[in-house]
């Protein structure tokens, strides 16, 4: 793998119909592989069903390809998100981390049914249930496309903004894991643990300072610098980020789907040349086949 660079079109961040996306692991290997993706990782959220099968889809392309997934933690009241690269999907911490991070999702999407039908839309937890690939993870992105295709709202960001926030009637708070939890399960299955598109928090200058140290000390060591969800000066932002904290740039779309998504898989900018990709750091986690 000595051919990987900084501007190596890596994709280190995308969702399939195991978690919240609308293309199977292989459809998505399939788009990634097209849209000239050389190196790709499936990041679910808090769930590893679908390595396997992204995995055989890539490498039967021969596209390099490294397990990934998204953890759910909550940071000062709030929820951040850990992405964990190259590690060892059947790590049995890992593995019962995760299943315990998902339960708790069902009772809170018939919360969120019950404040929606208060509202007036009644239901909605059926409704979402249809949009699920994985009963597991349902959330509250398959009840914004329940009310979007029933006509509630035109668009998914309008579901979120009337229904889906904080003080909205869909709202309901989820205890995820903590941040200690979600990078100690990372790296004891020999993953690297990445902050996931960080300008999303809307954070304090103070709380980002928290939450990047608190990462560190636990042994995180990544951060996502190029993300769907980043303009060009958030990514400057993050890139003097990396160098001042010495830590490892992540590049990824945050892919779901192709009707919601801002960026399509492998349609980013590259990282700039001063900084150290976290795919550097794994190169012997970095699973190849032959096309």
């Amino acid at each position: 793998m000595n051919t990987l660079h900084a501007q190596t079109n890596a994709d280190l961040h995308c969702h399939s119909t195991v978690s919240d996306g609308t293309l199977s692991p292989e459809a998505l290997a399939a788009r990634a592989h097209a849209n000239g993706v050389e190196l790709w990782a499936l990041t679910d959220h808090d769930e590893v069903g679908g390595q396997v099968r992204a995995r055989d889809a890539a490498l039967a392309m021969g596209m390099p390809y490294l397990t990934g997934c998204e953890i759910s933690v909550t940071f000062a009241g709030r929820v951040v998100h850990i992405v964990g690269l190259g590690f060892d999907a059947d790590h049995p911490a890992l593995v019962e981390g995760l299943r315990r991070t998902r339960g708790g999702r069902e009772a809170r999407a018939h919360e969120m049914a019950a404040g929606l039908a208060q509202a007036g839309i009644a239901g909605a937890f059926e409704g979402a249930l249809r949009y699920v690939g994985n009963p597991d993870l349902i959330s509250r992105t398959h009840f914004a496309r329940f009310l979007v295709d029933a006509g509630h709202c035109q668009d998914v960001p309008e579901v979120f903004r009337r229904f889906l926030t904080e003080g909205r009637p869909g709202f309901v708070p989820h205890r995820w894991a903590t941040l200690h939890d979600a990078v100690h399960w990372i790296t004891e299955a020999d993953g690297i643990a990445v902050i996931a598109h960080p300008a999303r928090y809307d954070f304090t200058p103070t709380e980002e300072y928290a939450l990047i140290t608190e990462f560190i000390g636990h042994g995180g060591r990544g951060i996502e610098v190029v993300t769907g969800s980043h303009t060009a000066a958030e990514a400057l932002k993050y890139t003097e980020t990396a160098l001042e904290f010495n830590l490892l740039a992540s590049r990824g779309s945050d892919f779901h789907s192709p009707d919601e998504s801002h960026t399509d898989l492998g349609k980013l900018a590259h990282l700039s040349g001063q900084l150290t990709p976290v795919w550097e750091a794994l190169e012997s986690r970095i699973q190849v086949g032959i096309a």
